[in-house]
């Protein structure tokens, strides 16, 4: 029952900010609930005529040639690593993870196809089905149209000896979390858009695969890029098997670490987000393992908050007498010579 309401509550969070700015422009505020709405359903329309039929395609694609990229490295990898580090790949079986995974993608049929037959198993599960799938954009709406208000409501009920703090700690929450998830989320998508259509550009065929893997995975600084370079090489390798394909493979992953570094994150992300990666995978998997797809939902809010409190606890500490009262001793001196560990006495001498 919450996953569809945690949903909206997203949506609505994420975009907010682009109606606030169409009623700067003089749009009324139900006016431009709608047109983002109309906005988001052409989006969601394209991407479910166009771009998971594609990427099932991919797949399917990548599944199929999975025995030749073993074969590669079983017959010229494994051999080069043998030789050049003394290390035996042996134990390895290759071909019993492509049989398997063969096996289960013939076995499920596709991602739609799998979908649609659990789904119609069960008359109970379609109403659910269609229940959420109309409870989403519905909630989303009415979240989206009132959040100014809901804001307020919130605001109104926080004791007023507590104000300032709260409001400074929510306000700084929400420049974290929205920095994060706005700007992240747009980096990953044109990341994943710039090396997809490269290495199609470059005739890889499985490469807007790649590219969304790499785009999908890239809110990790460089796991994107190293992760997109190796399957990328590794497809040259083994659809052309020469060294002018796998430059090119370089050169499309090098401008994608250029662009990210001095345009995309530098104007989309910025400086202020205060989320390490390694919090933002540890909160993910942790909110995962908890409280299931919920967790997983709420994992980014909930750290970024975290975070917040922390760096003002931090804060707090450092201004607090335990900090920076120094005790009874009296306060170092170092003197004139560079000698460490010298001490000032009554009189004003160093000791």
């Amino acid at each position: 029952a919450l996953v569809p309401f945690v949903i909206a509550a997203l949506f609505a969070y994420l975009f907010n900010p682009l109606v606030q700015k169409l009623e700067a422009r003089g749009v009324g505020r139900s006016w431009g609930v709608s047109l983002v709405f109309l906005i988001l359903t052409l989006v969601v329309v394209t991407v479910v005529l166009v771009l998971i039929p594609f990427m099932e395609r991919q797949v399917t694609r990548f599944i199929e040639q999975l025995p030749r990229w073993t074969a590669w490295a079983r017959d010229v990898a494994a051999p080069w690593i043998e030789t050049r580090f003394g290390l035996s790949l042996d134990t390895f079986d290759s071909d019993g993870v492509v049989s398997m995974l063969q096996g289960h993608w013939k076995e499920a049929g596709g991602f739609a196809t799998s979908v649609l037959t659990k789904v119609s198993k069960s008359g109970f599960a379609i109403v659910a089905w269609l229940l959420n799938l109309v409870i989403v954009p519905v909630a989303a709406f009415y979240l989206l149209r009132d959040w100014n208000i809901v804001v307020e409501r919130i605001h109104a009920l926080i004791p007023r000896t507590i104000e300032p703090v709260a409001t400074r700690l929510l306000h700084e929450s929400d420049v974290t979390l929205g920095g994060f998830l706005r700007g992240q989320l747009s980096v990953m998508i044109i990341l994943g858009t710039l090396y997809g259509v490269g290495l199609w550009a470059v005739g890889i065929s499985v490469g807007p695969l790649i590219g969304m893997v790499a785009g999908l995975i890239s809110f990790v600084p460089y796991l994107g890029a190293i992760v997109g370079v190796g399957m990328g090489v590794i497809a040259a390798l083994v659809q052309y098997q020469d060294s002018f394909h796998v430059i090119l493979v370089l050169v499309v992953f090098g401008v994608g670490q250029l662009l990210e570094g001095y345009v995309l994150v530098p104007k989309l992300v910025g400086d202020k987000i205060g989320l390490h990666p390694v919090a933002v995978m540890f909160a993910i998997l942790a909110g995962g393992e908890l409280f299931g797809f919920v967790g997983v939902l709420l994992a980014l809010p909930l750290a970024a908050v975290v975070m917040v409190l922390l760096r003002y606890a931090y804060e707090r500490y450092t201004q607090s007498e335990m900090y920076q009262d120094a005790g009874t001793l009296a306060p170092i001196v170092v003197a004139q010579t560079g000698a460490p560990n010298t001490r000032a006495d009554a009189g004003g001498q160093v000791v």
